[in-house]
Formats: C-alpha cells, sequence, structure tokens
C-alpha cells in the first residue's frame, strides 16, 4: 500500500475490484504482524460476525504471524473498510 497517499491507493483499489470481480464475492486479505498476541486478537476482531475464515502461520523464527483472511464481503467498499480498520491497528502490513 501507499502509505504516502492511501486514498489514493483505495480508489485505484476500488476501480481494480469493480472491474475484475462479480459482487458479492470471496476477498483474500493477507497481512503480516509482529507476533503479538493483542495485535492479532485485534485483526480478528474486525473480521467477528463476517463468516471470514482466518489462517495464522507463525515465521520459521517466530517473529512475525501471517494472516490469511478469506471472507465473502458485498461490494468493494466493504473490502476497503475492512483494510481502514485493519490499518488502524498498529504495526500490521498489507500484503
Amino acid at each position: 500500500m501507499n502509505a504516502e497517499n492511501p486514498e489514493e491507493f483505495y480508489s485505484r483499489l476500488k476501480i481494480q475490484l469493480e472491474e475484475s470481480t462479480q459482487w458479492p464475492s470471496l476477498y483474500l486479505y493477507k497481512f503480516i504482524i509482529l507476533t503479538d498476541a493483542e495485535k492479532v486478537k485485534k485483526v480478528h476482531t474486525v473480521f467477528n460476525n463476517t463468516g471470514a475464515v482466518i489462517e495464522s502461520k507463525l515465521s520459521k523464527n517466530g517473529k512475525y504471524t501471517s494472516l490469511s483472511i478469506q471472507v465473502n464481503l458485498k461490494n468493494p467498499d466493504a473490502v476497503i473498510a475492512k483494510y481502514k480498520e485493519v490499518g488502524k491497528i498498529e504495526g500490521v502490513i498489507s500484503l
């Protein structure tokens, strides 16, 4: 993601999602976070009650946790809303 201008990034993402996907659709989020149970829990909380399937995997040395989250969403705005919510959690990197 472009940290300098996140709105530009989200605008481009919305256009790409509108052009490439029929909605509602499954969307796969991928995040990397320093292994911290509290931060991982916060990411899980963002997707509570959405029916999301969340897979966590520790890096080889255990320093990082990767999260793959697959969830059925109604439109590109819903995808972007979740990115923004997770973006408020310090130290989470979106892939």
